[in-house]
């Protein structure tokens, strides 16, 4: 099955530096999360477990703290200490988190932390949801783009000021790029882009951020002559057209922060469900953490309606990009699709003849197709 970052190769290598030593077993530190979130992240652990059961890799999973909104009632911040302690922990052990959604500034807090600087979100289609993609490509599985997005500068990290003028509120914000930050980020989205189809497409908007598209149209044509791949600038609204009316001819793309952001969140009109799209975010000393990319979800918390195929996604890259265990994540996207295959469907993909089933029903159908998936595809360990 094709991986989704549309390559063989392991993606953490173009992230970070420092060489990993073989940890046994691999740890893995689980935030569930709010809202939905802690519905879905049990539902990928049991597949953890039944990949666990079927190739006999241990799995060393620890529970952290609250997080997002639920921290915020709790402490008054999104990102409390003790929280931030756990992933330092987790980072240190050799592990990789494992996060359920959370609100307010959590996942910014998060970044700025522990300088994840980079995130990587894989937008594909799958062949056996052709039935309910919004959009028609030449072949149903054909899309297969990857957003390197900025995580740590940008709007998001904007200074602001405040003050009343004529009777009206004026705002006036601060907002720095660091050359460094932004050719750090270019040059992993150019190794992305070697490694795959060789093509790099850098979001800009020329009229409008003229200073700020140079600065990254310069270093997206400085790190694809050192990797050898063909740049192309888009402002973002062309970008956004291409994502959508052709995204089969498009590769690696690489953006600031808001404009990858937006343009991330398409893959979930692209793939059928906001609920299938997932990434994971990286630091330069091999710190990652894995979620979905889409919101809490309160309205379908304690619903048994919550679709988790994007946390176990985001389970599979985890297991690919921080430990190295291929097989094992084409192990669960394959049950993914063999579910989908035989009908069996959340309410957001459900399509013409598919049987409509919960949250947990479905994750006991895809824990059972990850058992009968290693039997035939991993035999020597079993």
């Amino acid at each position: 099955m094709r991986s989704p970052s549309g390559t063989a190769a392991r993606l953490m290598p173009c992230v970070t530096t420092t060489p990993r030593v073989a940890r046994a077993p691999h740890r893995i530190g689980v935030l569930p999360g709010e809202g939905s979130g802690p519905e879905i992240v049990r539902v990928a652990l049991d597949v953890l477990d039944a990949v666990s059961r079927a190739t006999g890799l241990p799995f060393d999973v620890r529970f952290g703290g609250a997080i997002g909104i639920d921290a915020e009632r709790e402490s008054g911040v999104a990102l409390t200490d003790e929280v931030a302690s756990f992933c330092e922990e987790t980072f240190a052990a050799g592990g990789a988190v494992l996060a359920g959604a959370g609100g307010g500034r959590f996942v910014y807090d998060l970044r700025r932390r522990f300088d994840l600087f980079c995130k990587l979100n894989p937008i594909r289609t799958w062949r056996a949801l052709d039935d309910v993609t919004r959009l028609r490509c030449r072949r149903p599985d054909a899309v297969d783009v990857l957003i390197v997005r900025d995580n740590v500068g940008g709007v998001y990290y904007s200074t602001w000021s405040r003050e009343v003028v004529d009777g009206g509120i004026r705002l006036a914000q601060q907002t720095i790029h660091l050359e460094p930050e932004v050719r750090r980020l270019m040059d992993v989205a150019a190794r992305m882009a070697a490694l795959r189809r060789g093509h790099l497409a850098v979001v800009v908007k020329h009229g409008g951020l003229p200073e700020l598209s140079a600065l990254w149209e310069a270093a997206a044509r400085d790190a694809a002559a050192v990797h050898g791949v063909e740049p192309l600038a888009l402002d973002v609204d062309l970008a956004a057209y291409r994502l959508v009316q052709e995204p089969e001819s498009l590769d690696v793309v690489v953006a600031p922060n808001l404009f990858a952001d937006v343009l991330s969140d398409l893959g979930g009109v692209i793939a059928g469900s906001r609920a299938l799209t997932f990434g994971g975010s990286y630091g330069a000393d091999r710190a990652a953490v894995y979620q979905t990319n889409h919101g809490s979800a309160h309205d379908l918390a304690r619903t048994d309606r919550a679709n988790p195929a994007g946390q176990v996604l985001a389970l599979a890259m985890l297991l690919r990009e921080s430990f190295g265990l291929a097989r094992e994540a084409e192990l669960i996207e394959a049950a993914l699709d063999n579910v989908w295959a035989r009908g069996i469907r959340t309410a957001d993909v459900a399509g013409p003849g598919s049987r409509g089933v919960g949250s947990r029903e479905f994750g006991r159908c895809l824990t059972a197709a990850v058992q009968v998936g290693a039997r035939a595809r991993l035999p020597e360990s079993a």
